[in-house]
């Protein structure tokens, strides 16, 4: 497991790469549907900004505006902000480089699994190539797995994964073998992105899960 500093250093390097990603982006690009749900690239990225940029006050009055449902919460506020000009949105994200405030009931390191995952449904919607930090992707994949608080989100998949290009074997039942980005991707309810991911990668990907 990665310590603090590491995980806030790698957070920070992470909200650049992606900053600078966007920077080249075209307007088209910018409402181009993502891996993730109903958003755009837009959507997704402004939404990586906000935990860092609310404050408390603000998370309270989001939450009454969303009459308490925390996932319409999260959704609806990253719309509404992505309605800003892109130059804000990147310049939002730069601006939280260096930040460690974190949003209720979360630790350092949902920031970090965050950022991996979300940049990836950005870079795949595009059809871009981006790639994790190995260790980085490995403590993600540990976080979900682990997940308690906050709830985890996706249902774990009934299968033993193992990641070919670092230690993690997690799971019992049909063998899913893969590098550990996709497995991440997997993990977080996105199968067809981790395939597309190792594909696209070059990586192998063999098995395939069902959720629990």
């Amino acid at each position: 497991m990665l310590d603090t500093d590491e995980l806030w250093q790698i957070v920070d390097q992470e909200r650049t790469s992606l900053a600078d990603l966007l920077d080249g982006l075209s307007l088209e690009e910018w409402e181009t549907r993502t891996r993730c749900g109903d958003w755009r690239v837009r959507d997704v990225a402004e939404h990586l900004t906000i935990a860092a940029r609310y404050s408390h006050g603000q998370v309270v009055r989001e939450m009454v505006r969303a009459r308490g449902n925390w996932n319409r919460m999260i959704h609806d506020s990253a719309v509404r902000e992505a309605a800003l000009p892109v130059a804000e949105i990147v310049a939002n994200l730069r601006s939280i480089v260096g930040s460690r405030r974190l949003a209720p009931t979360t630790s350092p390191r949902e920031p970090l699994l965050d950022l991996l995952v979300h940049t990836q449904d950005i870079a795949l919607a595009l059809g871009r190539t981006h790639q994790m930090p190995l260790t980085a992707a490995r403590d993600a994949a540990d976080r979900v797995w682990t997940m308690r608080i906050p709830p985890r989100p996706w249902p774990l998949p009934k299968a033993r994964l193992v990641a070919t290009d670092t230690e993690f074997t997690r799971g019992d039942g049909p063998e899913i073998r893969g590098p550990i980005a996709a497995l991440l991707l997997l993990l977080t309810g996105r199968p067809e992105a981790a395939r597309e991911w190792a594909e696209r990668t070059g990586e192998p990907w063999t098995g395939v899960a069902t959720p629990r």
